[in-house]
């Protein structure tokens, strides 16, 4: 072969070769340019899976804060039921209310006073409550009064009774001796004054006929008409 043509054959080989490698770079560009192309969606959803977490821990929270709302609405509930009962009456303890009466005054009360004979003869009052009234008759002595100086009965009776609830057809009775002192003195009057307790605003006055008053005592009231007879 020749000086010339061997040149020329090494220039196109050399041609050749370099095209080769061209074309190898180029497959090599390309298929990085595909695996990046394809890891794209790969990273893509790698971003998803902690958007998708995040929204639910979203999810849970709210959950978590309907929870605290329902708790605070049970909350409110037990709290208007603990309202409602302190509005009603008195706690017995065992989670019950039980309504409780109003105190009587005399103008919630049908008065009646009559003299009786029994131990040296006395007055006997009687109350009961006015229709649709229901009232407590406190564990005292009834007031009684006489006269214009408002001399006050003392008590009858050693101990002081119970109240009583005045309702419907219960009756409380109480006794009164207008004179209780030895001797022939005191004054002549025929009505007396009668309240419950001595803050009554409402005292009523009762017509009973003439009698002498001198150191008079009061029994407590009860619900029988014998137990309110003032001995000694």
């Amino acid at each position: 072969m020749s000086g010339n043509r061997r040149k020329a054959f090494l220039v196109s080989a050399a041609l050749v070769g370099g095209a080769l490698l061209m074309t190898a770079c180029q497959d090599t560009d390309k298929a990085a340019d595909t695996g990046a192309s394809q890891g794209s969606p790969s990273a893509s959803g790698a971003a998803a899976t902690p958007s998708g977490s995040s929204a639910a821990g979203g999810g849970k929270g709210t959950g978590a804060a309907g929870g605290d709302s329902s708790a605070a609405g049970k909350g409110s509930g037990a709290t208007g039921g603990t309202e409602d009962g302190a509005g009603s009456g008195a706690d017995t303890g065992n989670g019950k209310r039980e309504p409780v009466g109003q105190s009587c005054g005399a103008n919630d009360i049908s008065w009646n006073a009559r003299s009786e004979t029994q131990a040296g003869g006395y007055i006997l009052i009687s109350a009961k409550a006015k229709p649709g009234i229901t009232c407590v008759l406190p564990a005292a002595l009834p007031t009684v009064a006489f006269g214009s100086d408002g001399t006050e009965a003392g008590p009858a009776e050693q101990a002081v009774g119970e109240q009583i609830t005045l309702s419907g057809n219960t009756i409380a009775y109480a006794g009164v001796n207008p004179k209780s002192a030895d001797g022939d003195g005191g004054k002549e009057l025929d009505s007396i004054i009668v309240a419950v307790g001595d803050e009554d605003p409402e005292p009523v006055s009762l017509k009973v006929g003439t009698i002498t008053v001198d150191k008079p005592v009061v029994t407590n009231w009860h619900t029988s008409a014998p137990d309110a007879v003032p001995f000694g």
